[in-house]
Parts: C-alpha cells; sequence; structure tokens
C-alpha cells in the first residue's frame, strides 16, 4: 500500500529561513557593543585597527597608561520618528563599548597618533625607548 505524503513547497529550498524571525517583536534591550581589532608591531611601533562603526570621532576616548591602552566609544542612536512609521526591527548596537590590551613594551605618547576613516580606528603607537642600565661602583 502506498503512503499519502503532504506537498510542501518550501520544504527544501530555505525560503522559510529568510523570513523566520523577521516578523518578531522588537529588541528593545541593550546589546553590548564589541570593538574588534588587529594589532601588528612593527620595529619603532605597534599599529592598532579597531573597528568602530557608527561613531563619530569626537565620541572616541583613549587613554594610554604605561604600557596599557584603553579604548573606550559611545554610539548613540539617532532617530527621526516620523508620524505613522513603526520600527519593526531593530539591530544595530547603541550605547558605550570598552576595550582594554596591554602591549609589551610602555607607549611613548609624543610619537603616538590616532586617525579615524570609515568606522575603522588607526593607532600607531610609537615603542617608548628602553633605558639603558646604569653600572654601579662597589665600594
Amino acid at each position: 500500500m502506498t503512503r499519502l505524503t503532504r506537498y510542501d513547497p518550501f520544504a527544501d529550498t530555505g525560503i522559510d529561513e529568510l523570513f523566520r524571525g523577521f516578523f518578531a517583536p522588537v529588541r528593545t534591550e541593550k546589546v553590548p557593543m564589541s570593538i574588534k581589532m588587529d594589532v601588528t608591531e612593527k620595529n619603532d611601533a605597534y599599529v592598532v585597527h579597531a573597528e568602530i562603526p557608527g561613531v563619530r570621532k569626537d565620541e572616541i576616548q583613549i587613554t594610554v597608561d604605561g604600557n596599557q591602552v584603553t579604548i573606550a566609544a559611545e554610539v548613540k542612536r539617532e532617530s527621526e520618528k516620523k508620524e505613522g512609521d513603526r520600527l519593526l526591527r531593530s539591530e544595530r548596537h547603541y550605547g558605550s563599548a570598552c576595550r582594554s590590551f596591554t602591549l609589551p613594551v610602555e607607549v611613548d605618547e609624543a610619537t603616538s597618533v590616532a586617525k579615524y576613516d570609515n568606522g575603522v580606528l588607526e593607532l600607531t603607537l610609537g615603542k617608548k625607548p628602553a633605558l639603558a642600565g646604569r653600572k654601579l661602583t662597589v665600594q
């Protein structure tokens, strides 16, 4: 005897995955923003590329304390609500983000430079020259 099965035209096409969750309720909780970065070392400096999209350059704070570097940023929600508009989904990150890391050598603040372009912060952190050891005479 043959078995009857129900025909589902979208069963193996993946179309249902495309729309699953699209009309789910809007998220209102804050999701912490992460700062992703790459750090490379040159002879005289460290170069850091950090992704901080959606931030204005005047909202980025960089703190250097010896060999510890901290990058902090604030992403503010800029929204114009027009009458009749309704938010269906919000996936962009808003709020503050902070990332600290330690380098093997102290950073020379005088030779360090920060540039921000297209959502990428580029830090060139100069290395502080090592102090030469001092000989002590035995008395």
